[in-house]
């Protein structure tokens, strides 16, 4: 995926690059996972590097725990 031009992404695109549904990326936000960044209109931005922090985070995360919200 390509990044904008200013270098964040729209809540519809970081869920397209995490691979997920938008309900899904407000559940993570949600959990304190994730907290975007919000334009002076109060839109959801996401830098790339905290998606992929994400990703390589709950890569760690055991399947089962990841859905608990439990962190062993």
């Amino acid at each position: 995926m390509e990044l904008p031009k200013q270098g964040l992404l729209t809540a519809r695109e970081a869920a397209e690059f995490l691979g997920i549904s938008l309900s899904t990326l407000r559940k993570i936000e949600q959990s304190g996972l994730l907290i975007p960044f919000r334009t002076p209109g109060g839109h959801r931005r996401y830098g790339q590097k905290m998606l992929e922090d994400y990703l390589e985070t709950s890569r760690r995360l055991p399947h089962a725990d990841r859905s608990s919200g439990v962190k062993s």
